[in-house]
């Protein structure tokens, strides 16, 4: 069965290591309010494809070299490599079974602005939730591993999280103008050295509850 597009979305954004993952995870083992989420992490699809021999259904080769090298120089896709992540996207619904009335948790995709216009065909923004994260607990939650998900990450060294980190604060974290401006709203929430998904989802939960 062919998955349904546009599909209704929740972007999270925050820093590396600010505990998307587990978050995002957190949501589709438990949902949102009786809804069933899907749980759609960005960089570990690429790494799950960059880890292929050769290039996984629907990719081709040049494709799957340049994943790679995505990952390698922690940089992004841009406007032109759009229909990487696209395919990605549908591949995701695909094998999950998306059906009308889920809820995509989307993490690390759109990253800047040019990604969320592209996105418009694909998703209906229905929130986008900020996780508030200072660089230096950045640093303390990876070396801890607060979050639990940082082993064996080839793309956690020092320059590389520190350059991230600059282009989370110069390319994403504009998106919650853009997410204002269109109307959709945008959720903060502050991320501590012991922040955990548990914590994160219930005060999610809570004021989702509040809202409604």
């Amino acid at each position: 069965m062919e998955c349904v597009v546009p599909a209704d979305a929740l972007l999270l954004i925050g820093p590396t290591g600010s505990g998307k993952t587990p978050l995002g995870d957190l949501f589709e083992q438990k949902g949102i309010n009786g809804t069933r989420c899907l749980h759609f992490d960005f960089g570990s699809e690429l790494r799950s494809i960059a880890g292929e021999a050769g290039p996984p259904g629907g990719f081709e080769d040049r494709e799957h070299s340049f994943i790679k090298d995505v990952l390698e120089k922690g940089l992004l896709l841009e406007n032109e490599h759009f229909h990487i992540a696209g395919k990605s996207v549908l591949h995701f619904m695909r094998r999950k079974g998306y059906r009308a009335g889920d809820l995509l948790v989307l993490n690390g995709l759109p990253r800047h602005r040019g990604q969320a216009e592209d996105m418009k065909g694909l998703v209906k923004f229905r929130g986008l939730m900020v996780l508030d994260c200072a660089a230096e607990t950045v640093f303390v939650r990876i070396s801890e591993n607060s979050g639990g998900d940082r082993t064996g990450r080839a793309d956690d060294g020092l320059a590389l999280v520190r350059k991230k980190l600059q282009i989370f604060s110069e390319r994403t974290e504009p998106l919650t103008d853009y997410f204002t401006d269109s109307g959709i709203p945008v959720h903060r929430f502050p991320v501590t050295p012991s922040s955990t998904a548990a914590d994160l989802y219930y005060t999610f939960r809570e004021r989702m509850d509040v809202i409604r």
